[in-house]
């Protein structure tokens, strides 16, 4: 807790220490290191919460399929002697991600703005490319592992990644194949077989399920009703809202950040002692809800749920158009 507090207070004094120089009255401060880290999280989206094998609290629908139901486990010490342990699975709030319609800009840390040179800063300025048939946002994807932050319930063996602190983790303004679609194309080459229009239209299936509160599995390159994730760049059609756009986008984030080992898989048998890399996206591990402008505190969604059902006046005109989205993941873990 106090390391925790020593980063608020050095990222408090960076902020204010650069803001002179640096201000940019469009790079907005989601104030999220500060009464928001209690007020605005969805703190009833932790449930179901299961304790060997037992719920302890929520609803058995509110888990994803394919969570581990044993009651016990035992994972390997650092000599390699199984140590046993107690089957502990959660939605925990393990991620931010922010995106800007100002490169640069932080509004996670308090309005701050990266002091990229202006030739790494890919596509800058508006959200639309061209009359609005593109929308582009720069994102920033930070470590949030809120409960161990505020010394929660959760033990360190239940860390997969081994993040303690808000860390800043990735920055598409230096990831040419965010700002390229055909470069994003062509790294991913599985692109070439689920971005076609066959591909795309069986994505309709996984839209009802999504919404239904459960996405296909299978179906790794569908979004569900906010569309398609490939080709894995920042660009999606644009026109249909700031919030199906960047949940859409979000989506993207991980679905890349898995492909490039950078993204765990946290969930199943094979990753209860710690996480394992899975280069395609597990929808089902992960939910997202808004954080900033107009934070969702009374649930979270799924990949792909439609926005009808919890998108509606989440944004602020002009303001409000550069959401932070809490991704909550599934952890089953062998607490020892």
């Amino acid at each position: 807790m106090k390391k925790w507090l020593k980063a608020l207070i050095l990222a408090g004094s960076f902020t204010f220490g650069i803001g002179a120089v640096q201000a940019d009255p469009g790079c907005q401060n989601g104030e999220v290191l500060g009464p928001k880290l209690i007020t605005d999280i969805c703190w009833s989206c932790l449930f179901p919460l299961r304790v060997a094998g037992i719920p302890i609290s929520g609803s058995n629908s509110d888990a994803p399929d394919g969570y581990v139901k044993n009651p016990f486990c035992s994972c390997p010490d650092n000599h390699g002697v199984p140590r046993p342990g107690v089957m502990t699975s959660f939605w925990e709030p393990a991620r931010l991600v922010e995106f800007q319609r100002v490169p640069g800009c932080s509004s996670v840390l308090n309005g701050m703005r990266f002091p990229f040179d202006r030739q790494f800063q890919g596509t800058p300025g508006n959200a639309d490319l061209d009359g609005g048939d593109k929308s582009f946002r720069h994102y920033h994807y930070y470590a949030f592992p809120l409960l161990i932050m505020m010394d929660m319930f959760v033990s360190r063996s239940c860390v997969p990644d081994g993040y303690m602190d808000l860390d800043v983790m990735y920055m598409s303004e230096l990831d040419p194949t965010w700002n390229n679609s055909e470069l994003a194309f062509f790294t991913n080459p599985e692109a070439a077989a689920v971005a076609n229009p066959i591909s795309v239209a069986a994505c309709s299936a996984d839209a009802i399920s999504a919404t239904a509160g459960k996405p296909i599995k299978s179906m790794f390159w569908c979004a569900g009703s906010w569309g398609a994730i490939y080709p894995l760049s920042g660009s999606v059609n644009g026109g249909r809202g700031v919030i199906k756009d960047t949940s859409l986008l979000a989506t993207k984030v991980l679905a890349a950040l898995h492909r490039r080992g950078l993204a765990w898989e946290t969930m199943g048998e094979d990753a209860i002692c710690r996480g394992r890399i899975r280069p395609t996206l597990p929808k089902a591990q992960y939910r997202f809800s808004l954080l900033h402008p107009i934070p969702q505190t009374d649930k979270s969604n799924v990949i792909g749920e439609s926005t009808l059902t919890w998108g509606m006046g989440k944004t602020v005109p002009s303001v409000g158009q550069d959401p932070i989205y809490t991704i909550w993941r599934w952890n089953d873990c062998c607490n020892h």
